[in-house]
Parts: structure tokens; C-alpha cells; sequence
């Protein structure tokens, strides 16, 4: 199994067989408009322009499973990325990341990296998550907005990202994935 094998419908309504994606190296986001870590658009974006033409692609989904900081409709989420960001990546509808009602493509990504790669247990918030959210540093949980995972042009996750970390610091393992070529 891999990302491949999951649908999910974009920010149009239209569904979206992620097989489509095989042979990109992709940059899978759980984002939120009203979020301190919004900003990170940029950076997302800023990426995705500068490899989309060697195989890469960012797939943003928002959510507002932290602190309500989606509150919108997918049209309003949509249009907001785009005035604020010049997002013209691939943004889909607000899905569930935890719990129950979890999209099942997040329940894969969450199994097969369970934990932040880069995760700093004495970032501020982590400090905020034990203090505010502590269930949300139990098990393979997304810890907040802005997630990250890397998932190589084989559709297989290869690494996951703390919501802090931003676009510049995933960029070398962006270039080192888009330099192997698919098997």
C-alpha cells in the first residue's frame, strides 16, 4: 500500500485519486488559515514553484480539529490562500486528521510516521501542547496545524515534519528525493 491508494476530494468537489500523483515527490500539509503557523504558505508555495517542474507537488488540507483555526468553508479556505499566499498548489477540502472521524489517508500517513522527525519536546508549542492539549502528544496524534509529510515519487512516506518547521528546512530532502529517479 502507499499514498497512491487514496482518494480525496479537492477544494472544487472534485475527487481526486492520488495515483495520479505517482512518480511526484509530494509535500502532504494539514493547514489552517487563523493559525500562527499560516504564514508557512508562503514558504509552501515558494517550494512548490521552485520544483513543480522536476516532480513535486504540495497537497494542502485544512483542518479544524486546533483551536478552530479553519473556521471556513472550502470556498472561503480556497480563496484565502489565494489572495493572501498566491497558493496554486493543490488544495483540498477540510478533513479530520485524529480521531475517529480521521480521513483514512491521514490514519496511513500517521501509522507509517508516527512521530516529528524533528519534533523539539522543549519548543514552546510543545510546552503548549502539555499544557493546553496533552492527549494531542499521545500516540502517532498530529500534534497541530501545519504538519508535514514527505512521501517519495513511489507514493511511500518518508518523513514526518513538526507543524514549526518550515518549507526552507524540508527543502534538501525535497532535492534529495527529486534526484532519484522512480524504480
Amino acid at each position: 500500500m502507499s499514498v497512491h491508494a487514496f482518494e480525496a476530494v479537492n477544494a472544487e468537489g472534485q475527487d481526486i485519486r492520488l495515483e495520479q500523483y505517482k512518480g511526484r515527490v509530494l509535500l502532504i500539509v494539514n493547514t489552517a488559515s487563523q493559525c500562527g503557523l499560516t504564514p508557512q504558505y508562503e514558504g509552501l508555495q515558494q517550494l512548490f514553484q521552485t520544483y513543480a517542474d522536476e516532480g513535486f507537488a504540495v497537497l494542502g488540507f485544512p483542518c479544524n480539529q486546533f483551536g478552530g483555526q479553519e473556521p471556513g468553508t472550502d470556498e472561503e479556505i480556497k480563496d484565502f490562500c489565494t489572495l493572501n499566499y498566491r497558493v496554486t498548489f493543490p488544495m483540498f477540502r477540510k478533513v479530520e486528521v485524529n480521531g475517529p472521524e480521521a480521513h483514512p489517508l491521514f490514519r496511513y500517513l500517521r501509522e507509517q510516521a508516527p512521530e516529528d522527525a524533528d519534533a523539539d519536546p522543549n519548543s514552546g508549542l510543545y510546552g503548549h501542547l502539555r499544557a493546553k492539549f496533552p492527549e494531542l502528544l499521545e500516540g502517532s496524534n498530529i500534534r497541530w496545524n501545519f504538519t508535514k509529510f514527505l512521501i517519495d515519487r513511489e507514493g511511500n512516506v518518508v518523513k514526518r515534519y513538526s507543524p514549526t518547521t518550515g518549507a526552507g528546512a524540508i527543502e534538501t530532502d525535497v532535492r534529495t528525493l527529486l534526484s532519484k529517479t522512480t524504480s
